[in-house]
């Protein structure tokens, strides 16, 4: 949890300073507009990476490991995130400074799509299996940790400075604060013991190598036996990585623009419902122990497609209270989801693939669900000038993803030291 905190930290100090801060660093020559919109595309880029940083980190870290990748992928963050904070402006070197940021920005988005499969695996694979949702979900709580603290630094460092200090070099503080948090998440992944359950597979494998069995690359296999799985897994983070953004995110642009307000109002709501996600999130993967993966991932899909309509009304109300109980419940109906989503996607697939199918279910959803979404709801309030428009698309992201869960069996009791291939 501590090293997965470091790095959504890390990921998400870079899409608040996107909004706040880079269009006047790297992009002064463009207008308030065109700089906004080249800044957040930067962000964007973050998840064109992420697909092939879990193609890449999957498969080696189905060959050599979950351990070594998870080291890997948490320094890969960390200085890429540390070398922003000390990325020279636009005034300073002119293009080469927005170019160096979209090629470190990419390193981020690679490092994070190792990171996700490896965390919730190294979890997943250790301990008593009749408490793998709730251990496993652990991880899974480090998006809010991370949100949590690179808002709340973000907020400090604006409030403790004047505007001219944050723009000019205050911003810069949190990417660099990165580099302590590093050391402590990697300090405690070095201490880790690398997963039993891998172990176990590693030296059946080399046993088959040694009687002259041909192995074949983790990838190839994910394609040949589990395609369902894949699609599966996609089909479960739609409605959680889609609601998830709407929430916490395009609410910025809808409550600035659309009604008004200051930004400090959403701030607000977002930071009181990520407290409350940090909390209940490993309570959703404790009560997926007791009766199943698929009930309660079900429940969270279905909330949030309903809750959205109501999400929309309460934030129409301008009243604060009102925004905030809207972002909180629609982040604890997400948690339903967030929560068990780390050990059912790890019961999907066979030890010597699970690390690549895992990857490449989560990101490939991230780029169709959580990187278009932003997109995709800004358009509808563009197009229709109602939030409404944009609870459906929820609703509809919602229908895909119960689908997608309703269709496969329960995976509860799956024992993650067995390669056969069980469906129901």
């Amino acid at each position: 949890m501590l090293g997965t905190t470091v790095e959504w930290y890390d990921y998400f100090l870079y899409g608040v300073a996107a909004a706040l801060v880079f269009p006047q660093v790297f992009f002064p020559e463009s207008d308030g507009a065109t700089g906004l919109l080249l800044s957040l595309g930067t962000f964007a880029v973050g998840f064109i990476a992420r697909p092939v940083g879990g193609l890449v980190f999957g498969h080696y870290g189905d060959k050599i490991g979950r351990k070594k990748l998870l080291v890997i992928s948490l320094l890969m963050m960390g200085l890429s995130t540390f070398a922003i904070g000390l990325l020279p402006a636009y005034a300073t070197i002119g293009v080469a400074a927005p170019a160096l940021l979209v090629l470190l920005r990419l390193v981020q988005g690679f490092a994070l799509g190792g990171e996700w499969g490896g965390a919730v695996l190294i979890v997943s694979e250790h301990g008593r299996p009749e408490h793998r949702g709730f251990w496993a979900s652990w991880p899974q709580a480090g998006a809010p940790a991370g949100q949590l603290l690179a808002n709340g630094l973000l907020a400090v460092m604006a409030l403790v400075q004047t505007e001219e200090a944050f723009q000019a070099w205050g911003w810069r503080i949190p990417f660099l604060l990165s580099a302590v948090l590093v050391l402590i998440g990697l300090y405690v992944r070095l201490a880790v013991e690398e997963s039993p359950v891998f172990r176990d597979a590693q030296a059946k494998a080399a046993a088959r190598v040694a009687a002259g069995e041909k192995e074949t690359m983790p990838i190839v296999d994910v394609v040949k036996q589990y395609p369902r799985e894949v699609l599966t897994a996609m089909g479960a983070r739609f409605a959680e990585n889609v609601s998830y953004y709407i929430f916490t995110i395009v609410i910025s642009t809808y409550v600035t623009r659309q009604l008004g307000l200051p930004a400090s109002f959403v701030l607000g709501a977002v930071l009181i419902g990520a407290v409350v996600h940090l909390v209940t999130t490993p309570m959703w993967g404790a009560v997926s122990d007791r009766v199943g993966r698929r009930p309660v991932y079900l429940f969270g899909a279905v909330g949030v497609g309903v809750w959205a309509f109501a999400f929309f009304f309460l934030v129409d109300t301008s009243n604060f209270a009102l925004a905030a109980v809207a972002v909180t419940v629609g982040l604890v109906l997400h948690g339903a989801m967030y929560g068990p989503q780390a050990a059912f996607l790890s019961e999907l697939f066979g030890t010597k693939v699970r690390y690549s199918g895992v990857s490449i279910g989560y990101q490939l959803a991230s780029v169709f669900a959580g990187g278009l979404a932003p997109v995709i709801a800004v358009a509808l309030l563009t197009a229709t000038g109602s939030g409404y428009a944009i609870a459906v698309y929820i609703a509809a992201s919602s229908l895909l993803t119960v689908i997608a869960v309703a269709t496969y069996g329960e995976t509860r009791s799956r024992r993650l030291d067995d390669d056969t291939l069980h469906r129901s």
